[in-house]
Formats: C-alpha cells, sequence, structure tokens
C-alpha cells in the first residue's frame, strides 16, 4: 500500500507548522500524532470536530479512512515499525462503529490500578519501538476512562559510512575545550549535497541515504535563520516549493551554508569529490501536546465541562493529557575499534608535476542544524528535530597506554 500525495502534504504540513513552533534542540513527530488526532475527529463533533480537522488538514469525516491507509502504508515501510493501541475502563461503552474503523487487536482494558495500568502501558511502549521509549508519556488519572496511543520507530543503516573524528569548527557553541564528535566521509556523488533559495534565507542541504529507503536530510541554515525557517526551508525542498541547484552544478567559492567549491590540482586524473564533515547526535525530548492546542486542534477537546466525542462513545468525554516521548540518534554506525600497524612506502625522486584539474565539494555541519528523517519513494517525514549539542569525543583506554 502506497501512502497518497494528500496525505503526505497534510502530514507534513503539520510538520512544517510544528517546527515552527520548535525552540532550541528537540526532535519530534508528526507521524505519530496525526493518525491518533484524526481518529478522534472521526469520533468529535462540534466545534472540536471542526478545529481537529483543521489542524490534521482533511475533512473530518475522511480523517479515519486516511489514518488507516497512512498506518497501512508505514506497516509496509522497510526499517519501519508502528503500532496502535487502546485502553478503556470496563465500564466505557464505545460506539461499534467508531472502534470497527481501528485497526484489529488494538483494544485493551484500564483495571483502575494506577501502578499495574502503569506497567502494562510502559511494556507496550517498550514492546512496540525496540526499548527505544521506556516510558507510556501519559497520566493516569483517577478519572481516566481512555488511553489511545500509537508508536512509531525506525531503523536504517547508511549505504556509506562515516568515520569519527573529532570535530574541528571555529563556531560557538561548538568550538570549546570539550571535543565533540564529528562524522567525516568522502564520496564521488555530488548530487548528494545541494542549495536551495527560500524567502528565509539560503540552505543546504545533505541526503544521507539508508539501506532500506528511510533516509536523513541534514539542513544547514544562514545563522541568522530560526529553526523553524530551516526546517521549513527542508520540507518545502521536499514538496518542490523551492528549487535545489544539486552539488554538481555549483558555482565556485561559497555558495551555500557551511560549502566550498574550489578547483584543485591533482597529480593524475581523478573525478570531482564531496567531502562532508557533520556531527553525531543523540536526542530525546518530550513534548506536551496541550501547551500547542491550537496547532493540534485540541482546544475545544481540552475542555472538561462538557464531551465532545459522542461519535467514540455515549459518556461524555474530553482530552485530559496529551504527550509525546521521542528520541533520534545518528552516528557512524555504531562503535568499531581495531589496531592497525602499518609501514608507509613513498615515492622516491623528484615530485610528479600537477597537470590535472577537478573539483571538490566541502560541506561543513558544524554549528546548529536541522534534520528530517523520511521515507525517500513517498517523501513521508517520520521525525524532525534540531541539533544543539553533540555528545562529545569518546576517550579510548588504549589511547593513554604507554
Amino acid at each position: 500500500m502506497r501512502v497518497g500525495k494528500a496525505t503526505v502534504r497534510a502530514v507534513n504540513g503539520l510538520t512544517a507548522r510544528w517546527a515552527a513552533a520548535s525552540e532550541g534542540g528537540t526532535v519530534f513527530s508528526a507521524a505519530g500524532v496525526w493518525p491518533l488526532l484524526a481518529f478522534l475527529a472521526d469520533g468529535a463533533h462540534g466545534r472540536a470536530r471542526t478545529e481537529l480537522a483543521d489542524a490534521l488538514g482533511v475533512p473530518a469525516e475522511e480523517a479515519a479512512g486516511t489514518a488507516r491507509e497512512l498506518l497501512g502504508a508505514m506497516a509496509g515501510m522497510r526499517g519501519l515499525d508502528t503500532a496502535l493501541g487502546l485502553w478503556t475502563r470496563r465500564t466505557l461503552e464505545l460506539r461499534e462503529a467508531w472502534t470497527a474503523g481501528l485497526p484489529a487487536g488494538t483494544h485493551g482494558v484500564l483495571t483502575g490500578d494506577p501502578a499495574a495500568d502503569r506497567a502494562a502501558l510502559d511494556a507496550w511502549a517498550v514492546r512496540h519501538t525496540g526499548g527505544l521509549v521506556d516510558r507510556m508519556p501519559v497520566e493516569i488519572r483517577e478519572n481516566t476512562e481512555l488511553v489511545l496511543a500509537g508508536a512509531l520507530a525506525m531503523r536504517t543503516r547508511w549505504l556509506a559510512p562515516f568515520d569519527e573524528v573529532p570535530l574541528e569548527t571555529a563556531y560557538e557553541p561548538w568550538a570549546g575545550p570539550v571535543e565533540r564528535l564529528g562524522l567525516r566521509r568522502s564520496s564521488v556523488l555530488l548530487d548528494r549535497i545541494g542549495v536551495a533559495g527560500t524567502p528565509d534565507g539560503v540552505v543546504t542541504e545533505l541526503k544521507v541515504l539508508g539501506d532500506n529507503a528511510l533516509d536523513v536530510h541534514l539542513l544547514l541554515g544562514e545563522e541568522r535563520m530560526t529553526p523553524g525557517q530551516v526546517l521549513g526551508a527542508g520540507l518545502g525542498v521536499l514538496d518542490g516549493t523551492h528549487r535545489v541547484v544539486p552539488g554538481g552544478l555549483l558555482p565556485y567559492g561559497a555558495p551555500g551554508p557551511g560549502l566550498s567549491v574550489e578547483r584543485v590540482r591533482c597529480e593524475r586524473p581523478q573525478p570531482p569529490r564531496l567531502d562532508v564533515t557533520t556531527v553525531a547526535y543523540d536526542l530525546a525530548a518530550g513534548h506536551d501536546l496541550l501547551a500547542l492546542h491550537r496547532l493540534f486542534g485540541l482546544t475545544t477537546a481540552r475542555d472538561v465541562r462538557q464531551g465532545h466525542f459522542p461519535g467514540i462513545s455515549a459518556f461524555p468525554l474530553a482530552v485530559g493529557s496529551a504527550e509525546q516521548a521521542t528520541m533520534a540518534r545518528f552516528g557512524s554506525l555504531g562503535f568499531e575499534a581495531a589496531a592497525v600497524t602499518a609501514f608507509g612506502a613513498v615515492a622516491a625522486g623528484p615530485r610528479p608535476e600537477r597537470r590535472h584539474v577537478t573539483t571538490r565539494i566541502g560541506a561543513a555541519f558544524d554549528r546548529p542544524f536541522g534534520f528530517l528523517a523520511l521515507h525517500r519513494h513517498s517523501r513521508l517525514v517520520l521525525a524532525a528535530g534540531w541539533v544543539t549539542d553533540p555528545p562529545p569525543f569518546p576517550e579510548y583506554p588504549w589511547e593513554h597506554d604507554e
């Protein structure tokens, strides 16, 4: 099953609006929120239904069907695991028409014992994310009648690995007494880098391809640009709003943030080369969606003075809490160690004359930047974030051996 273009636009549109409201180092997943909002919209009425539909970008009567399409398409993506869960008190009677629209096998029971319910919900979160998230981000209260949850976990391995190196940069705040964990690699594939001009400024985009069509795009904007502007530019590139000039067509000089394009002499013919430097990152964030209730269409739905979801149950229901726990980890491929001893054989005699010329592109993501994790073919963004605090370069025990 393929995810439709309209659905991709709706989910990525929520990603763009969430990015605009984000500050500092963070990671978030609109793709993890969107199906839940859709099922709530399907059972809502009145103003709550209208607000949820506006946040989703699709009519409320189409929301549940679109959510099922999205979940079905994501289930078919290699490297991506998704799940939907519903738990209710035994005394809460649900509308059969609403539950029939949910994936099979999603309905569990809240026992009323907070400790037992907490343990069960946390175990579900661990099971469906492979341990990447260890706690269900929901508050279990005495008046909690229903919990609707979604899980999303993506994993990919780079087609071309990076080397781990100490980051060298003059940019604050990463230039300091603590060496940061840098990543470096070279490639002859110049189209992995590109530059986009946007109304907010120029952005450099690097595509880091995974072996299962799950990719990460790194986005470096002009220093004056906000995280929301940089991530919004990346989303504009995905939907074709902003044109990208690929690496092979970039002019010499500094055509984009973090970029240098040079003609260099070499002793023998060499193809043009792209040298990339970036950083590893390990992010975790929690989000209170009710703090951004207008963004998610939850303004009316959070009013506990009346019920808003008669399509779910005749029992009056309101949204009492809405949270997301997220994480993202970007590395070379994990940790490997080896010791190599080599004697270098160097050429003797006069230095050969450098008669040939080639192009070298240097790309340095050595100050705060954004990222979009997405499915390559549909361009559906699964997670997005902003990197502000790379981990330190590790010290290995053998480095201190005499």
